[in-house]
């Protein structure tokens, strides 16, 4: 229990990120922009990608 002060340091920056960036998150959600056509599959492409690599990687061990 050394760092208790740490601790407690801690949970209050974290609620203060909270109650700061939440509302602020929120007015991004609802005044951001939509996703179009094509976003899905720039998105999909890299991650399958990372994927693949991670599994090449396994496979190598």
């Amino acid at each position: 229990m050394d760092n208790i002060w740490l601790q407690i340091a801690l949970a209050v920056t974290m609620g203060m990120m909270l109650f700061f960036l939440f509302p602020k998150a929120k007015q991004w959600m609802e005044h951001g922009p939509r996703a179009q056509q094509g976003d899905w599959m720039a998105a999909v492409i890299p991650l399958l990608a990372v994927v693949g690599f991670v599994l090449l990687l396994i496979m190598l061990v």
